[in-house]
């Protein structure tokens, strides 16, 4: 199948002959949807907390946040291209010579254009793009108003002036305060203040494009000081690159390795799931995981960091009962109600459904089941209520082997044309804000291997295009979904004030992204 020039490129990558290999076999042989056992619930699977449990929860993480080595890990690398698309179509579809911006709306339905129109003058970067403007176009101010919005668009956009859309999204202008304007990759900084940091140091890990390393550097040096002074607060940044070893072979609809032009085969990054080795080489006691585009403007970020806080409560709490029951275990100093203890926390505060065999097991057997299902990392995981926003929720699954665990699982792992599966998709409650505070290492302090506990078979394939021709693309487990499959998991209702994404360059307009 592979020429010598192939297997050139595949090692060049970091790949073998033989894994790509298996990866064009997943692409024959399918992989099987995500058995849905039923959606996860508040009480079932979703716990919410008083107004007391939180601040109890909060109170903790704040007293004890100094004794522990703290880190968030922020997934970075995308560009801005998404935000953008409605508007690189309107760049080469429009006309202002033929048709008003109006009627172009109205033709291609368009609605975030109008939106965005509407809105032109509150969006962080409108000042940015007016000066830019002066200098490309000397004519815009005598210019009618729909040839003023196209050239607004082309300077935002095209590649020769600002190229906004090839921006990394962490670094484009997202917030305007009255002094300055503040990317995401700086929003992150502060909140890292209020609820990451220990002994006044923030660790933040960006994952981002090698390309864009030198843009990151410069911006963190740009704003260093002031942060620091602003938050009493150190800060020690650090980045990696999603490895090119995660990339994963494209092909055709026939299953065979798309080739590009020149004869040399499309690798693709395999999406999120590809961090989960950036995540494996981190070192601390809690890991934050949050999205660069979920930030807040300053007059937010209070009530945001409560609830991570209260997440982190939540982990420190768990985790201290957890370590404590493997120390009894491993001490093998136990009565047979200390087993029916930990086999009831486990069910009741982990999730973890226990085998129907467990009390015909013999005692030593009972022991090793037990230190088998508490020994493994830990995610705490907001939650918030479903308002139609896509992506993945918490599901209860059922796995090849009959165990039932609680899982994110993503639209795309769900078979559709199943009216049960689609029945209990459609009945979800909550979605994944991605919100996750994660304990990595085990009761005697030595960090877990996290590739040991991803489930190979959520991978999932997906449809693209490449210079107009159709292809198959594989994503590996995600980060958060099959990547973390086989910890312990315990999902927390938070209020939608904890989930701002920018998605398109509309939602800037939203009010946690407006300062007045």
């Amino acid at each position: 199948m592979f020429s010598q020039k192939d297997i050139k490129q595949i090692k060049k990558k970091g790949l073998t002959a033989e894994k790509i290999t298996s990866q064009i076999e997943l692409f024959k042989s399918g992989l099987p949807f995500i058995n849905l056992q039923s959606e996860a619930t508040i009480n079932n699977g979703i716990l919410k907390l008083s107004k007391e449990e939180r601040k109890t929860s909060t109170d903790l993480f704040d007293a004890e946040r100094n004794n522990f080595s703290i880190i968030k890990f922020v997934p970075a690398s995308g560009a801005a291209t998404r935000m953008f698309k409605s508007f690189f179509s309107f760049i080469e579809d429009y006309n202002p010579e033929v048709e008003t911006v109006n009627a172009y709306i109205n033709r291609t339905k368009e609605s975030l254009l109008a939106v965005f129109f509407v809105g032109l003058e509150k969006l962080p970067f409108y000042n940015i793009v007016l000066e830019n403007i002066k200098e490309v176009y000397p004519d815009y101010h005598e210019s009618s108003t729909d040839q003023q919005r196209f050239m607004f668009v082309k300077t935002m956009l095209d590649a020769d002036k600002l190229n906004y859309g090839f921006y990394p999204k962490g670094i484009l202008p997202f917030h305007k305060y009255k002094e300055h304007i503040a990317t995401a990759f700086e929003e992150h900084l502060f909140e890292a203040a209020l609820y990451a940091s220990s002994n006044n140091i923030a660790k933040l890990h960006y994952t981002i494009s090698e390309k864009y390393n030198d843009i990151f550097d410069d911006e963190f040096k740009k704003i260093e000081n002031i942060v620091e002074r602003k938050t009493q607060t150190k800060f020690e940044i650090s980045f990696s690159y999603q490895k090119a070893a995660t990339d994963t072979i494209a092909v055709s609809l026939e299953n065979k390795p798309f080739r590009l032009e020149d004869g040399s085969l499309l690798f693709r990054p395999s999406g999120h799931g590809a961090l989960l080795c950036n995540l494996n080489n981190l070192d601390a006691d809690i890991i934050f995981i949050k999205n660069i585009d979920n930030v807040v403007v300053f007059k937010y970020e209070n009530d945001v960091s409560e609830y991570k806080k209260m997440l982190a409560g939540i982990l420190i709490n768990i985790q201290t009962i957890a370590f404590n029951y493997l120390e009894k275990l491993e001490s093998r100093q136990i009565s047979e109600n200390e087993i029916i203890e930990i086999a009831t926390f486990l069910f009741r505060k982990m999730n973890v459904i226990i085998s129907s065999e467990f009390e015909k097991y013999a005692t030593e057997y009972q022991i090793a089941y037990l230190k088998d299902k508490l020994n493994r990392p830990i995610r705490v995981c907001g939650m918030v209520k479903n308002e139609g926003e896509p992506g993945g929720g918490p599901f209860w699954v059922k796995d090849e082997s009959g165990q039932v665990s609680l899982q994110i699982v993503e639209s795309a792992q769900i078979n559709k044309k199943d009216k049960h599966q689609k029945g209990i998709l459609k009945n979800a409650t909550h979605f994944n804000p991605v919100d996750l505070v994660c304990g990595i290492k085990d009761y005697k302090g030595n960090k877990f291997n996290l590739e040991q506990f991803v489930d190979p078979k959520t991978a999932f394939i997906t449809m693209k295009t490449k210079t107009g021709k159709d292809l198959k693309a594989l994503e590996l487990p995600g980060l958060w979904n099959g990547s973390m499959a086989n910890w312990n998991t315990i999902f927390v209702e938070v209020p939608l004030i904890t989930f701002n994404p920018v998605k398109t360059v509309t939602d800037l307009l939203k009010q946690t992204h407006q300062v007045n």
